[in-house]
């Protein structure tokens, strides 16, 4: 079945329009379109099968709308509850076979370094990946992204994610920074050169 899109026109969707017919209404680059596969809309310049067929040419995309505190907050208190509730199971049943006293409460000390190496594992891997987000993140409609709303390197991620110590040791005052920037930007975000974005809304 061939692909077809919505297009916001004065600000509402409408369609779904195949790509003849958004090349008949000569759509614009910065019109936004969305096909039933994609999460949120998006400029018709950032989809390939757009630009070959009516020439576009990418054009970088300013982030206007940013992941709130309380977003950012409550994703990441879901990250933890994910990563450690998940890291707690498997000890669980590991304590099930394992029946030595000792190696079990050495099991449980260890949950103290494993679950952080985890987090930081998990946060880096998933920032970076296509979707850009974390499951927490996702749920709550934000993701990471670089100054111009491209996709991060793993480099990028990990070092925001060791950025992160430097807000921690603030006394987190580090993530109050966000209330001070337009951006809403942590210190850590500031060190790396990321943003925090939320889907855009219609």
């Amino acid at each position: 079945m061939a692909q077809t899109y919505l297009l916001v026109i004065n600000g509402k969707p409408e369609g779904p329009f195949s790509l003849a017919q958004l090349k008949a209404l000569n759509i614009r680059p910065g019109d936004f379109v969305k096909t039933a596969g994609m999460d949120d809309y998006k400029e018709a310049h950032e989809i390939a099968a757009l630009r070959e067929l009516l020439g576009f040419s990418r054009q970088p995309v300013i982030p206007q709308y940013f992941g709130s505190f309380d977003q950012r907050l409550l994703a990441s208190v879901l990250d933890w509850l994910f990563v450690s509730g998940l890291c707690i199971l498997i000890a669980f049943f590991i304590t099930l076979v394992v029946k030595d006293k000792e190696a079990r409460v050495a099991m449980a000390i260890s949950l103290l370094v494993v679950i952080p190496l985890i987090k930081f594992v998990y946060h880096v891997a998933m920032e970076c990946s296509a979707r850009q987000a974390t499951f927490g993140k996702r749920i709550l409609g934000i993701k990471v992204c670089d100054m111009q709303g491209e996709r991060i390197s793993v480099g990028r991620a990990i070092g925001r994610n060791l950025a992160k110590i430097f807000s921690v040791l603030t006394l987190f005052i580090g993530y109050l920074f966000s209330f001070f920037n337009k951006q809403q930007q942590c210190l850590h975000d500031m060190v790396a050169e990321t943003l925090v974005i939320k889907d855009r809304l219609f």
